[in-house]
Order: C-alpha cells, then sequence, then structure tokens
C-alpha cells in the first residue's frame, strides 16, 4: 500500500468522517449538547409540550379537512363523468 497516494488519503479522511457521524450520534442519543459550524454548544430545545400540543391538535383538523375535502371531489367527479348517461336517460324518459 502507497501511504502517499490519494487512495491512503481518502481513506484516512473516510474514517474520521465516520467517526464523527458515530460520535455526534451518540451525544445525541445520551443527550449531550451537539455543535454548530462555530463549535459554540447547541442544546435541544424541551419543554414545548403546548407547541407540540397545538400542532398535533391542527394537524388533525387539516386531516379531516382533507378527508372531506376528497369526499366531495369525489362526488364532483362521479357527478362530471356519469352526466353523459345520466342525461341520455333523463332526455329518453322524457321522449
Amino acid at each position: 500500500m502507497n501511504f502517499g497516494g490519494p487512495g491512503f488519503v481518502l481513506a484516512i479522511i473516510a474514517m474520521s468522517m465516520i467517526a464523527w457521524i458515530i460520535t455526534t450520534a451518540i451525544r445525541a442519543k445520551h443527550g449531550y449538547p451537539l455543535t454548530d459550524d462555530c463549535g459554540r454548544a447547541v442544546h435541544p430545545i424541551k419543554g414545548d409540550e403546548k407547541v407540540t400540543a397545538a400542532l398535533k391538535e391542527e394537524n388533525s383538523q387539516l386531516r379531516a379537512t382533507v378527508n372531506r375535502l376528497e369526499a366531495r371531489l369525489r362526488v364532483l367527479e362521479r357527478i362530471a363523468t356519469d352526466p353523459a348517461k345520466r342525461l341520455s336517460e333523463d332526455i329518453d324518459s322524457l321522449r
């Protein structure tokens, strides 16, 4: 193995990146503060249960609205695709 070649340099870079990822994952798992790009500590935000609850409530309301709109859209699609048959039946019944 050539220790001065590009393969060796790339292997060292890859090993250091993998070690950094593992270290960050362990720190995050155990609740230690992480660092930002400038090396300052970034503490996880705790105590936002009210915001989380409000977002969950809004999410459930939005899902209900989407479900209602999907049901209405299905009806409108049925109406839009059926009129040709229904219209001809109505004309025939009027004759």
